[in-house]
């Protein structure tokens, strides 16, 4: 049975809704997120999304950022206004674009599903560049974590489950900003398919923006060092 929303009138009429711009996480491609399209599509959204590369955890994290930038600037345009999610990994991507990259100019709604802003412990047995920029503590979540509440000019909502293996500890996708939503899916791969998690993306995605697209601003340099 297709999945549908809670409360359906609460969902604006297409022509004034946001494109939806989908983030995958590591080790996942565009495929990863085609529940989530396939979801938002049959219920009037454009939705959009991205192959990172590369996806193995061997690039860096600010440099996929930069791939985002590029792609959005080139599906867009400079100026329309969009709604971006990000899942696990591709979150902290989407952050650094946001927080980095003047992605806070146009994006309206900002989604997470089990990314892991506070860093995660299973990044420590990896020593790929990007797993390690994932560590808690590093330089990269450091700088992230500086200006965090510069999320606050948009409407941001984290969805993350209490029994996530890979993202540890689980409370770590917790941001302490904007709505922090913990939905009970069983492990990590699932979130991007569970009929909850869809629910909650459809309501976020249907609240009204807080503001109109922002004026350029100025982002610091990133330190090269990784933990």
């Amino acid at each position: 049975m297709p999945v549908q929303p809670s409360n359906v009138s609460q969902i604006a009429p297409t022509s004034d809704r946001n494109p939806v711009f989908l983030v995958h996480g590591l080790m996942d491609t565009s495929v990863k997120m085609r529940k989530i399209a396939s979801y938002l599509r049959g219920l009037g959204w454009e939705v959009f999304d991205i192959d990172l590369h590369t996806n193995d955890g061997s690039t860096r994290l600010e440099i996929l950022a930069q791939q985002l930038a590029d792609e959005i600037d080139r599906t867009f345009g400079p100026d329309r206004p969009i709604d971006l999610l990000g899942f696990s990994m591709g979150g902290l991507v989407s952050r650094y674009y946001l927080q980095r990259l003047d992605g806070l100019r146009r994006v309206q709604r900002f989604i997470t599903i089990s990314s892991p802003h506070n860093g995660t412990i299973a990044a420590n047995f990896s020593r790929q560049s990007g797993c390690m920029q994932m560590r808690p503590n590093s330089t990269f979540m450091q700088d992230l974590s500086s200006d965090v509440d510069r999320l606050k000019e948009l409407n941001f909502t984290s969805l993350w489950t209490p029994f996530d293996l890979i993202i540890l500890p689980p409370s770590s996708s917790q941001l302490g900003i904007g709505t922090q939503r913990s939905i009970s899916v069983l492990a990590h791969p699932l979130m991007v398919s569970d009929r909850r998690v869809l629910l909650a993306i459809s309501e976020a995605l249907s609240q009204p923006a807080k503001s109109p697209i922002r004026s350029n601003s100025v982002a610091p340099k990133i330190d090269s060092e990784c933990v």
